[in-house]
């Protein structure tokens, strides 16, 4: 078998197959294992320098080991070899699967049929043909127990199977992105750190026109339970993010701020309600209730 495969086909074959085992065993996640781990391109890079030397040194030694033989040893090796590689000859493996029979044997296909000197032979299906055709009637059985009996999933029920999946992941990737917060998901925030980064945030952008309690100034109260677009978090958010009435509202601050940090300074905003800010402004709007 060495002897019919070249050696420009053994080493990629081989290298090809512990690649791709390695490949198989070594979670990379979405990249290949080569790529995510560097180290491993050294690894197969060294595989492939032993697969080159290993087949230099097997040749050298089986040409040293034919070389020591008598001239009578030479050829029964010579002869010995040529009935090996005929199990390999392509073109006997090929009538082997095409089911031919050489020019010689066609007499014995003939039937007694002569139609104006046209003779018909009794020439079997080719093997491939036969097999291929034995295979489908097994894999359409099983199709039919499968499906039909078994109640097994189709593409309708794979489909929406993996349209779950990928919600429940992209859930899960919003949840672990903070910027990808917006009015729909955003959420409250109550943690004393969140709320501090929120606060900084506030004296840094909003104090000059809602005052530094939130008592409100050019803005409006920020203490109280009147609303001019609404409250709670989403409201907020969006009022923040998108900016308030046109013409006389606040600007957007969606261009200078990235939805976490605009989560954290509503979620402050939120927590100044229901304090005594030193000059609160009258109340504007209406009351909001969740």
């Amino acid at each position: 078998m060495r002897q019919a495969i070249p050696a420009w086909i053994r080493i990629p074959v081989f290298f090809l197959l512990i690649a791709g085992v390695l490949e198989y065993f070594i979670d990379s996640g979405d990249n290949f294992a080569f790529i995510e781990y560097p180290v491993l391109s050294a690894v197969l890079l060294v595989i492939l320098l032993f697969l080159i030397a290993a087949e230099g040194i097997l040749n050298a030694v089986e040409n040293i080991m034919f070389q020591s033989l008598s001239p009578e040893a030479k050829e029964r090796y010579m002869r010995a070899q040529e009935e090996r590689m005929k199990k390999y000859d392509l073109k006997r493996i090929s009538r082997k699967l095409a089911g031919t029979r050489p020019i010689s044997e066609e007499g014995e296909l003939e039937l007694d049929h002569n139609y104006d000197g046209i003779k018909e032979l009794d020439n079997k299906l080719p093997p491939w043909w036969l097999y291929s055709f034995y295979i489908s009637i097994i894999f359409a059985a099983g199709y039919l127990a499968y499906y039909h009996l078994w109640n097994g999933e189709d593409q309708v029920a794979e489909f929406e199977k993996e349209m779950l999946a990928a919600k429940i992941a992209v859930e899960e990737y919003k949840k672990n992105a903070p910027d990808l917060v917006d009015a729909e998901n955003v959420e409250l925030l109550t943690e004393a750190a969140e709320l501090k980064k929120g606060e900084a945030i506030y004296q840094t952008n909003c104090l000059a026109c809602h005052a530094a309690d939130g008592g409100g100034g050019i803005g409006p109260n920020l203490t109280d339970e009147h609303w001019i677009l609404g409250g709670g978090i989403k409201n907020v958010f969006h009022t923040v993010s998108e900016g308030g009435r046109a013409g006389k509202g606040m600007i957007a601050w969606k261009s200078s701020l990235k939805p976490a940090e605009i989560q954290q300074v509503a979620s402050y905003i939120l927590s100044l309600q229901g304090t005594s800010p030193a000059n609160p402004k009258d109340p504007e709007g209406e009351i909001w209730t969740e």
